[in-house]
């Protein structure tokens, strides 16, 4: 038995988990009371402040079940996930429903279900998402060579606060799991529920 595992050992926990004694601690004890409340659970957008900001961005997960994944800019069969985070916090507050790796931002920011689960909240993303209504950086009008002043400024505010989520997704892929799933079916959302609350118990200790 000495070859065996287990969180007993406070020094396995750190490698295998990437969650604190403290943390793996916490996140026992909330299984064992019956687990974490569901993401978005009831009228999701009654949960946001009033002047909450929301930050969306699309992460690929290679997976190997192709049923649910297509070929994706990085060549690899992925599926593609809308995580939604708030800009303040930066835990994940949203999570949508995969779809294949080939799906861009803008369609699979309304097929995944992220975009119901704001309701009105105001969300900024990339340039990639015109005519979502999502806010996304300013670009030139035509006949224009650059950028008025104001439309700088903005771009560069709006920048900053966006790499907030590109920094979730660092801490979100030190799980193994989202460098190739292997689960079949609905487990890749489950695997991404499931970091995405492990991300959360990290940041909030």
């Amino acid at each position: 038995m000495g070859a065996v595992i287990t969180a007993s050992e406070p020094s396995w926990i750190a490698p295998y988990s990437w969650l604190s004694p403290k943390q793996f601690g916490k996140l026992i004890t909330m299984l064992r009371r019956g687990g974490p409340h569901p993401v978005c659970r009831g009228r999701p957008w009654s949960r946001f402040r009033r002047d909450a900001v929301l930050i969306v961005d699309g992460i690929l997960v290679p997976t190997r079940d192709h049923s649910v994944a297509e070929q994706s800019k990085n060549y690899r069969y992925s599926t593609n996930h809308q995580v939604v985070i708030d800009a303040d916090s930066r835990l994940v507050v949203s999570v949508g429903r995969p779809v294949p790796g080939n799906r861009n931002d803008c369609k699979a920011w309304e097929f995944s279900g992220a975009k119901n689960s704001v309701g009105n909240t105001t969300v900024i993303a990339d340039g990639g998402c015109r005519g979502t209504g999502l806010i996304i950086p300013r670009r030139r009008e035509p006949g224009r060579t650059e950028l008025p002043a104001w439309r700088r400024a903005h771009n560069t505010s709006h920048r900053k606060v966006r790499a907030r989520v590109e920094h979730s997704f660092a801490r979100m892929k030190t799980w193994k799991i989202l460098r190739g799933c292997r689960l079949k079916g609905d487990g890749v959302h489950h695997a991404m529920l499931g970091i995405a609350r492990l991300h959360n118990l990290a940041l909030t200790g």
